[in-house]
């Protein structure tokens, strides 16, 4: 498997547009504003977040599952944040919350399957060079 996104950037970085799209069709405009202040638009640390979102989700779900605790839903959103202090942007934390209905385990039981999902899944692999990945997880 293989998944393809593009991105195109039209003009300076002051006075630009961009737009991302991905392989299955998910548009979404970004602008220095959006990336960089509160301006309308996407930016790619929020793709980022939303593949680490997803993957850890998933993760999750498939260790649960194999363990012979399917969940009922596995919640997860990623706060990703930039630090602006260097010679040039970098992804700096990422913090993970999830909260997960899964009937028949304890909340220790879950934090360690979302420890072990934290540190398995395939897109915290690839984020490995961010500093600091922290994980908040909550049983319903």
């Amino acid at each position: 498997m293989a998944a393809t996104a593009t991105a195109r950037w039209e003009g300076s970085l002051d006075d630009g547009t961009g737009q991302m799209s991905t392989g299955t069709g998910l548009e979404a405009p970004f602008t220095k504003a959006s990336r960089f202040a509160d301006g309308e638009g996407s930016n790619p640390e929020e793709l980022i977040g939303a593949a680490h979102a997803g993957c850890f989700s998933m993760f999750l779900s498939a260790l649960l599952s194999k363990d012979g605790h399917p969940p009922t839903s596995i919640e997860t959103t990623a706060r990703v944040s930039m630090d602006m202090s260097g010679a040039a942007p970098r992804i700096s934390r990422i913090d993970l919350k999830t909260t997960g209905e899964v009937p028949g385990i304890d909340a220790d039981t879950f934090q360690a399957k979302a420890e072990e999902a934290k540190e398995g899944c395939p897109v915290s692999a690839a984020l490995a060079s961010v500093p600091t990945i922290t994980l908040e997880a909550t049983l319903a």
